[in-house]
């Protein structure tokens, strides 16, 4: 029998090899990729959730009883909200809502609330 040494079958599947590995890395990157978005997109949902039903109870106490106390916290499954009212000035009373997620990220916001119509008017997030 004589020996055929021309390596045909070696190179082909080292090739295809390298093929499947870069291309199983591929996709890897890219699930591990959108696992980390969806959970980042999952927590500012979360975030926004929060400071909308905060808003939302600031205003059903400004709508009850009319006066916010000056200090309050709304707690929450994976965070908590704390909320502080500056004196109102005219019409227009300021308060800033500090969110601290159990994550450990802290996120500010302040709403400005208009006393007659017992309704946000302005929002604004600060970094």
């Amino acid at each position: 029998m004589k020996n055929n040494e021309q390596g045909f079958t070696y190179p082909l599947t080292l090739a295809m090899l390298l093929l499947f590995l870069s291309l199983f890395s591929f996709r890897v990157d890219q699930l591990l990729t959108e696992r980390k978005l969806a959970h980042e997109t999952n927590l500012i949902l979360q975030e926004e959730y929060y400071f909308h039903s905060s808003v939302k109870k600031v205003e059903e106490i400004m709508q009850l009883g009319g006066v916010i106390p000056s200090k309050g916290t709304f707690t929450y499954l994976n965070g908590s909200m704390g909320f502080q009212a500056d004196i109102p000035i005219g019409t227009i009373q300021k308060i800033n809502f500090t969110l601290k997620m159990h994550t450990g990220e802290t996120v500010v916001g302040r709403g400005f609330f208009d006393i007659t119509s017992k309704k946000m008017i302005k929002w604004t997030e600060i970094y």
